[in-house]
């Protein structure tokens, strides 16, 4: 097969500039709102000053209808409506999707433990859900009910006490299949709302929308800034960028690697998919199977720009190697599209999900698998972990201690304290070394 014309940027992991050519591919910009946090922070300001009357303005003037504190609530009922009107096929893939969805962070629960130690003192740590989280499920370019599932599920599994849902609405549109996942994960409120004003909605509360504890899931750059800022106020699951997939790749069939190359192309223009093996004639191969899907996709037009702006297909001489790119790009998803991937597997440290194997397409992760599909983005997987039951939790340390344990260590921890200059934490221990009665 003679090399395509495709455009898409070829590395060669042995050229002396590899690394700066690498550093330079991943420098690209991403949607995490540095631009317009000015613009958000009035946004949030007049929301929080101003309450449903500043959202009413925002949601006409960005989703294009008329609301009124009273229209901008999603009933429970029209939830139900949705999840009746679908069809049996539509309903079926979300009941799959959900179990396991549910199966797989049911074993994310962690329990309550203490032990007492051998000075006597009784420790432990005490596992509680968050009363109350919002879950922001964008609704611009597309519809997301798996967006639903993912963060809403592990939150029921957590024990959260309330889930706020918010979806933009443009024109006043609302997605039937959003309205039917959010009915089957058993969300209690909804709000036809979007962008930065519904993030300070649920941030800091109004007479229509509640105030929440965390806010969770993705959004536009104007969301992600919001986040950022109301970060404090209540706390948030990540600043999410654009989608990113690493395949490695030792064979295989390349019209399915070409496949899953493009298949976090097609989210977005600002997306990354990058292609890596030993065989250059399999990259020729996988370039040229791009372009042949690249004639047919509906969204082609989005991947094409994604993989020529920010795409890269990559050459090394080794599996280790390519391991060791694969840590310094730190993925949102990699593929180990490899005849044995548990072999390369000990030498991935940064990733946020990894589908082993050439049977595991990252799409089965997106919708059925069950892992979620809420991840670390732009390199943020060096440092951080997917969505999951202890996003919805805090953890409280336990102590409990008696007179003799304080007798055995409490010397230390009065003498530390006077090193420090706090002499009320000193004489807090000292008095009850002292009364022995």
């Amino acid at each position: 097969m003679s090399p395509t014309t495709s455009r898409i940027k070829r590395l060669d992991a042995t050229q002396e500039d590899f690394s700066a050519q690498l550093d330079a591919l991943l420098s690209r910009e991403t949607d995490t709102g540095a631009d317009v946090q000015h613009i958000v922070a009035d946004i949030l300001e007049a929301v929080k000053t101003r309450g449903d009357a500043a959202l009413c303005e925002y949601t006409s003037r960005f989703d294009g209808w008329n609301c009124t504190a009273e229209t901008i609530e999603i009933p429970r009922s029209r939830m139900a409506e949705a999840w009746t009107s679908i069809s049996d096929a539509d309903r079926e893939a979300l009941e799959l999707a959900a179990a396991r969805i549910r199966a797989y962070h049911e074993h994310q629960v962690q329990e309550n433990w203490e032990y007492t130690d051998a000075a006597g003192l009784t420790l432990g740590q005490r596992i509680t859900p968050l009363d109350s989280v919002g879950l922001y499920v964008p609704g611009g370019k597309a519809a997301y009910p798996s967006s639903v599932l993912m963060n809403a599920i592990p939150a029921l599994v957590a024990g959260v006490g309330e889930i706020v849902m918010v979806v933009p609405t443009p024109e006043g549109e609302v997605n039937e299949l959003v309205l039917a996942a959010a009915h089957l994960c058993g969300v209690q409120r909804a709000f036809a709302l979007g962008g930065a004003q519904a993030v300070a909605a649920l941030a800091y509360g109004t007479g229509s929308v509640p105030s929440v504890d965390k806010i969770v899931g993705p959004g536009n750059k104007f969301v992600a800034a919001a986040k950022r800022q109301v970060f404090g106020t209540c706390g948030i699951d990540m600043i999410a960028g654009p989608s990113e997939i690493v395949v490695v790749a030792d064979g295989g069939h390349p019209e399915w690697l070409a496949a899953d190359f493009l298949s976090q192309a097609e989210h977005d223009e600002a997306a990354q998919s990058i292609f890596i093996s030993t065989d250059a004639a399999l990259i020729d191969a996988v370039a040229n199977a791009v372009e042949k899907h690249l004639a047919v996709l509906p969204r082609a037009a989005i991947a094409r720009s994604s993989v020529e702006t920010h795409g890269a297909l990559i050459l090394v001489p080794d599996l280790a190697t390519a391991a060791d790119v694969v840590n310094h790009i730190a993925p949102e998803h990699l593929e180990l599209a490899l005849d044995d991937p548990d072999a390369l597997l000990p030498s991935i440290r940064h990733a946020g999900a990894i589908f082993a194997g050439h049977f595991v397409p990252e799409a089965l992760g997106d919708y059925v698998a069950g892992p979620n599909h809420v991840l670390p983005t732009n390199r943020t997987a060096r440092f951080s972990s997917a969505l999951g039951v202890y996003d919805f939790t805090k953890r409280s340390s336990l102590i409990r201690a008696t007179r003799a344990a304080v007798e055995a260590v409490g010397h230390a921890a009065a003498h530390l304290a006077h090193r420090e200059g706090l002499q009320a934490h000193a004489l807090s221990v000292e008095l009850r070394l002292k009364d022995n009665n």
